[in-house]
């Protein structure tokens, strides 16, 4: 099966593009790469037997305030205590889930997610309006 982004990735990305339209791509992904795939066995950058890849990445660099990307990423993570298309946020040396009731905890992995944000999704998720209002959302 051919590789594609989850329509819940799609959907937040457009969301960050419609509202950051000058902002930096520098570190954009979804795919892994042949390396991290044969290094990361279980990864959401990795597309699952259908084809679905169920995660994100979107450059720190948004092109607007300095901290901005903390703010989006602490919205997203707010996000996912009632939308459960989102399964985990990594940011800045922390990570969210409903582990710990979506509280940032110091996130100990390979690299600290310090020029891009990381959003992994469940699998199969629908492409709605993510209602998050630094993205158009309702307070």
């Amino acid at each position: 099966m051919k590789p594609y982004l989850s329509k819940a990735a799609v959907q937040l990305r457009e969301q960050i593009d419609d509202c950051f339209p000058d902002r930096s791509r520098k570190s954009d992904g979804w795919i892994a790469s042949a390396q991290h795939q044969m290094r990361s066995k279980v990864s959401d950058h990795n597309p699952l037997k259908t084809g679905e890849v169920c995660a994100l990445d979107i450059t720190a660099d948004l092109g607007a305030a300095e901290g901005i990307s903390a703010y989006l990423a602490d919205q997203i993570r707010i996000a996912g205590k009632t939308d459960k298309r989102i399964k985990y946020v990594i940011h800045n040396h922390h990570i969210a889930s409903k582990l710990l009731n979506w509280k940032w905890r110091k996130y100990k992995g390979i690299n600290p997610h310090t020029k891009h944000i990381h959003i992994s999704f469940k699998p199969n998720q629908t492409g709605e309006f993510f209602n998050i209002p630094l993205l158009g959302g309702n307070s």
